[in-house]
């Protein structure tokens, strides 16, 4: 019976050891968590819809939903958002 406890003992002993080393120590998840809140930020930023504005071999200005592609690739591009700014603008002022 004695050596039924001491078998049950050293499997929770040893259950119980095997889990505290594996955990993460606080400041690993602490940055997991960092990493995670700037990643879902840049996402969020990436998100909304945006234009892009570059020019085209004639030097015409195209203003399309994607950056330029195909035989424009390559070609340097601006993004545009298409979002308002919060506030009202008066006169160029924002309030």
């Amino acid at each position: 019976m004695r050596l039924t406890w001491a078998v049950v003992l050293g499997l929770v002993a040893g259950g119980a050891l095997a889990w505290w080393l594996s955990r993460d120590p606080p400041e690993a998840a602490q940055a997991r968590r960092d990493r995670a809140e700037n990643a879902a930020a840049a996402a969020a930023g990436d998100a909304g819809p945006a234009l892009y504005r570059w020019r085209d071999d004639a030097g015409n200005l195209q203003i399309t939903e994607r950056p330029p592609g195909g035989r424009h690739a390559g070609r340097s591009y601006e993004k545009v958002d298409v979002q308002p700014r919060e506030g009202i603008e008066v006169h160029g002022e924002r309030r």
